[in-house]
């Protein structure tokens, strides 16, 4: 039963055009127009990737996007809450198949190593999952290089531009299938498909204390309630 308050609602007809960088999505009768980045980052080689990350502070969170680093302190406790509660409640039953079917394997910050040579960039989502069959072990390195089946970003005012407008698009050309987007300040879940066409459909955007059940966990009612806290 959906609380009072709570709104779920489809939305069909939205395409997120991953090719136009900081205009990065249109909708069929409205347009939507992302900010522009204003985080401070610098620019590196290619092939400092291994230098630039070792480098690395353990507060801090490194990422390099089209040949940019981004570096960022850990994120603050709504946006932690929001991404290990969803985690817990995720793994319960696609991981360890508890109330649920099993056959996943969800990581908390994984950092995913995406395309090759020059065209790789080094990315780090709040969770991510693979199929047991797409990814049976992790081995000893500390990245992964197979794109994952779903993504979750957890956005917070300094990265959510960044989210949606430079690491959706690169999502989409690894071809993953569904994303989502949590933000904690909004109480807000947004549901991405990916599209036959390489674009990102935005198919549900459920609010508050709903009910969710969401592609591609949507064997098990997720309350959206538990990812809030003040």
């Amino acid at each position: 039963m959906q609380r009072k308050g709570a709104k779920t609602r489809p939305c069909c007809d939205f395409v997120w055009r991953s090719g136009e960088r900081g205009r990065a999505c249109s909708a069929r009768g409205a347009g939507v127009t992302l900010p522009r980045m204003q985080e401070p980052s610098r620019t590196l080689s290619r092939h400092a990737h291994g230098d630039e990350l070792e480098a690395m502070q353990p507060h801090q969170v490194a990422e390099i996007i089209r040949g940019t680093s981004y570096v960022r302190a850990q994120p603050g406790l709504r946006h932690v809450h929001a991404s290990s509660e969803l985690q817990t409640e995720l793994g319960q039953a696609y991981c360890r198949g508890r109330g649920g079917p099993g056959g996943w394997r969800i990581l908390q910050a994984p950092q995913l190593q995406l395309g090759h040579g020059v065209d790789m960039d080094v990315l780090v989502p709040d969770l991510a999952g693979w199929t047991l069959e797409r990814l049976p072990q992790l081995g000893g390195a500390a990245f992964i290089q197979v794109a994952p089946d779903w993504v979750c970003e957890v956005l917070s005012p300094g990265t959510a531009a960044r989210d949606r407008a430079e690491k959706m698009p690169i999502y989409a050309r690894e071809r993953v299938k569904t994303l989502w987007l949590v933000d904690p300040s909004a109480c807000l879940l947004e549901v991405f498909v990916m599209g036959a066409d390489g674009e990102w459909r935005l198919r549900v955007v459920s609010c508050g204390a709903a009910q969710v059940r969401a592609t591609p966990f949507d064997a098990v009612e997720l309350d959206l309630s538990m990812l809030w806290t003040e």
